[in-house]
């Protein structure tokens, strides 16, 4: 049995392509990519950046998109988010027409961009805030939230008070304090180092276990792509495409002897023969 099934395959002749549908898409839960592309325009004329990509999904799902640098994975984020419109095509997220930034999204960037005059509550309540939602109704939420990444007692700390990794996770606990059913989260821990980065993905995992919710995660790590994803959509080079998309066939809960694992070993390699014939690495 291979140790993963890739649904599509830009690098396989059609005839060896094998479509598997064990995974039920609904239009009316999770995301939706039909046709998707995006093209900048510049004083030098236009400049693709993604061509048209379809793919779902599911809700509750972990799912991580891998890819070299450029190939517009931040740029899909945007677009899902609602913050940058795509060129052609149509993302529904929970069966609705992104066309504008909306409610059931929370985000995590790189860098934890918390406030630096703001505490780490008042960081976490930022959304309640702009949103203008009751802060009685949410204050419990977010103190709860940060207990449950450990950050209980520290709440009214400035984020220079905290390190890089407590820092991110207080920007988890902001993507989501008002309870959005999904996150997206780009290259969240790209800024920190080894051995805190795999601490944090381990916390990350718990945490989306914990809250059930659907994650879409961008990272340029195939390691961590592998680690952390029920599944790995595989981008090719600028202008983006889909390379091809790869079950995760490991159990959860995962730890990181996890990736001692042949299964794990074995779809990092697969992964990694994607970059070694488009001449780039991760």
């Amino acid at each position: 049995m291979n140790p993963a099934t890739k649904t599509s395959d830009i690098n396989q002749p059609a005839a060896h392509l094998r479509v598997v549908s064990d995974r039920t898409a609904s239009a009316t839960s999770g995301i939706q990519l039909s046709g998707v592309s995006k093209t900048y325009r510049s004083r030098d004329g236009e400049v693709p950046s993604l061509r048209p990509l379809d793919f779902h999904i599911n809700e509750g799902e972990f799912f991580v998109v891998v890819g070299p640098s450029g190939c517009g994975k931040s740029t899909l984020l945007k677009m899902i988010s609602g913050l940058l419109p795509p060129s052609t095509g149509e993302i529904l997220v929970e069966g609705e027409k992104v066309t504008s930034p909306h409610g059931n999204v929370g985000i995590v960037f790189q860098n934890s961009l918390l406030l630096p005059w703001r505490n780490i509550l008042s960081n976490v309540m930022l959304p309640i805030d702009m949103k203008r939602l009751p802060r009685d109704e949410y204050l419990p939420r977010a103190k709860a939230l940060l207990k449950m990444v450990g950050l209980e007692g520290f709440e009214r700390k400035l984020p220079w008070q905290l390190s890089g990794g407590m820092q991110q996770r207080a920007s988890i606990c902001r993507a989501l304090v008002h309870d959005p059913k999904i996150i997206l989260m780009d290259e969240p821990f790209g800024a920190l180092d080894a051995m805190t980065r795999e601490r944090m993905n381990v916390e990350l995992m718990r945490i989306q276990r914990e809250t059930r919710k659907t994650v879409l995660l961008i990272t340029h790590s195939i390691p961590e792509a592998v680690f952390l994803a029920d599944r790995v959509l595989v981008m090719t080079e600028r202008p983006g495409a889909i390379a091809a998309i790869y079950d995760v066939p490991m159990p959860r809960p995962r730890s990181l002897d996890s990736m001692a694992d042949p299964v794990f070993t074995d779809l990092v390699q697969r992964i990694r023969k994607h970059f070694f014939t488009q001449g780039t690495l991760d």
